[in-house]
């Protein structure tokens, strides 16, 4: 009876969580995602459901020391300057505005295979959207193509963003191999996104705003070329060595924070706290979850329903769904043990959970951070706004992540 009552006890905090990830908040609570999510943690290891002793925790600590890797790496480019130089040069050119729109979705989805999507939105944003000002352009289109080529971007790697990170990691994917598989689906689907806001956006590309214009960051050549050459390290050896990613990834953090003119302070406040410590209390929930039986039991209920997750269509299709509803992160934590021993379930996890990520706003961070600075700057950019060009985009490129998993 005892362990019944307990089993139940991480049930119910478990559903809760889910709830308020599902919703962002609860009512008169001045809690976020990420708060939510420590306060089940909190519940679960002063309750005696979870350990943090060994195993026990749940926690996997080569993807928290990958993902923290790869933040610092991150804020090596964005402390000197490299998003906004990258910026402006694409802001100066002398091309159209279907050109310029272009290399904008070229190049937001070229930086998120590599680095974190989320610091590339952040920093190319408010670039981007003085360069448009200063043109006379509309920049709502830009700032749509900005976030969902981020988006898209992030799914050619297993490290352009969390989720694959964890994926990555815990089914210990190939790099190579991954990319190639993907590369397909990504082209296609920057261009459709090209494409579907172009049209939408035909005879709206001008548009003059009156704003005073915000001091621009310095670019630092050598703090960029020291991250370059990193960067550039770290995949070489991802491509063609054996080492554990995770340790690669830690030993290039701890290069870069060498340094005698970039304070390791600044570099540190540039990492994204919150994300880390959401990662660490869904470890930790989703461990004891699973360890009072959890998992048996959503495979019962799907079952029932007819749903298999082995069918590859049924993956796809949860995966890009509890996205939508949770995110793509806790979405990609809550399926990934029900089908860690199915052929080619991890690249089409990753690759819907990621394209899924366009569909609403609150699909991904990114999509939030665009909206958030482009309101900042007093240029309209709701969910209404978001959801006319991140629907088609979605619909486009789950189509064509949906024919890779088919026929390549």
């Amino acid at each position: 009876m005892e362990q019944v009552n307990g089993n139940s006890f991480v049930f119910a905090v478990f559903t809760i969580v889910y709830l308020g990830m599902i919703f962002g908040r609860f009512p008169r609570l001045a809690l976020d995602r990420t708060g939510i999510v420590l306060l089940g943690a909190i519940a679960l290891l002063a309750s005696g459901h979870a350990r943090l002793e060994g195993g026990a925790s749940g926690i996997d600590v080569p993807t928290i020391l990958l993902l923290f890797g790869f933040m610092i790496i991150s804020a090596q480019f964005r402390l000197g300057g490299f998003y906004s130089e990258v910026s402006r040069r694409i802001s100066s050119l002398s091309v159209s505005p279907e050109a310029l729109l272009g290399v904008v979705i070229l190049a937001a989805g070229g930086l998120s295979a590599l680095l974190t999507n989320d610091v590339v939105c952040l920093a190319m944003t408010p670039v981007i959207g003085q360069g448009c000002i200063r043109r006379k352009l509309n920049p709502l289109p830009f700032f749509l193509a900005l976030a969902c080529a981020a988006n898209i971007g992030s799914g050619l790697t297993l490290i352009g963003n969390p989720q694959n990170m964890l994926i990555g990691e815990s089914l210990d994917l190939s790099f190579s191999g991954y990319l190639w598989w993907a590369l397909p689906p990504v082209l296609v689907s920057l261009i459709a996104e090209w494409g579907i806001i172009t049209v939408l956006f035909r005879g709206k590309m001008h548009l003059e705003i009156i704003r005073e214009q915000e001091p621009e960051k310095s670019f630092n050549r050598w703090q960029t070329l020291k991250g370059a050459v990193v960067l550039a390290s770290v995949v070489g050896l991802f491509l063609f060595s054996a080492l554990p990613r995770d340790l690669v990834a830690l030993g290039a953090a701890g290069i870069l924070l060498l340094s005698r003119t970039m304070a390791s302070r600044r570099t540190l406040e540039t990492v994204d706290w919150q994300l880390l410590a959401l990662f660490l209390g869904l470890f930790v929930i989703n461990g004891a979850f699973e360890a009072a039986g959890g998992l048996d039991a959503v495979k019962t209920v799907l079952d029932r329903l007819g749903i298999s997750l082995s069918s590859p269509l049924w993956l796809y299709g949860a995966a890009a769904g509890l996205s939508n509803l949770v995110s793509n992160v806790p979405a990609v934590m809550l399926l990934l043990p029900l089908v860690r021993d199915l052929p080619g379930a991890g690249n089409i996890l990753a690759l819907s959970s990621t394209f899924a990520g366009n569909l609403l706003i609150v699909g991904s961070i990114a999509n939030i951070i665009v909206a958030g600075e482009a309101e900042r700057m007093g240029i309209p950019f709701s969910w209404k706004e978001h959801a006319a060009a991140g629907i088609p985009v979605t619909i486009a490129s789950l189509a064509a992540g949906l024919f890779c998993v088919y026929f390549l």
